[in-house]
């Protein structure tokens, strides 16, 4: 009976872990595209450490980067850019092969100001998303990263074809 129950909590464990992410993924998408709701998924972004799993350390990272283009400062935004970066950067160098913080990562490249100088990965991002894109797992997950690839201005047309389904 012991292992059985074990069973059923891991389960419901995944099942909760997956509904989670699923919300942050869509916090995520919403906050990029409007400031108004950038407070509340930084808030939630907020309590995530370097030692939670990669794919949230990538979106704290994000929240970060977000908050800081709305910084007083250029001292302060410069700042907190760099905070939000070295956390995506850490979620890619603990798992370089994980698709969701090089999709995060891919997205804070494609909208950061030039002058930031953070766009060194975006050819390397964008060719591991497509070539990854088929054996994404999750339907959830795959229906973000289609979404970001059919609005995305670093895609040609040829390759938003390619992931159609």
């Amino acid at each position: 009976m012991k292992p059985i129950i074990s069973i059923l909590f891991l389960i419901l464990s995944m099942s909760f872990q997956a509904q989670e992410m699923s919300i942050v993924r869509e916090s995520y998408k919403v906050a990029a595209q409007d400031k108004t709701h950038l407070e509340s998924f930084y808030d939630m972004m907020e309590p995530i450490t370097k030692s939670d799993h990669v794919a949230l350390v990538a979106y704290k990272g994000a929240a970060l980067a977000l908050q800081a283009k709305y910084a007083k400062t250029i001292k302060e935004k410069k700042d907190g850019f760099i905070d939000g970066v070295s956390y995506i950067e850490y979620a890619i160098e603990k798992e370089p092969n994980a698709i969701e913080p090089r999709f995060v990562r891919l997205g804070i490249q494609e909208n950061a100001p030039k002058i930031l100088k953070y766009r060194n990965n975006i050819e390397e991002d964008k060719a591991f998303l497509l070539k990854q894109f088929e054996h994404i797992g999750s339907k959830n997950l795959k229906g973000h990263i289609n979404d970001y690839i059919l609005q995305s201005k670093l895609f040609t047309e040829e390759e938003k074809e390619s992931i159609k389904e």
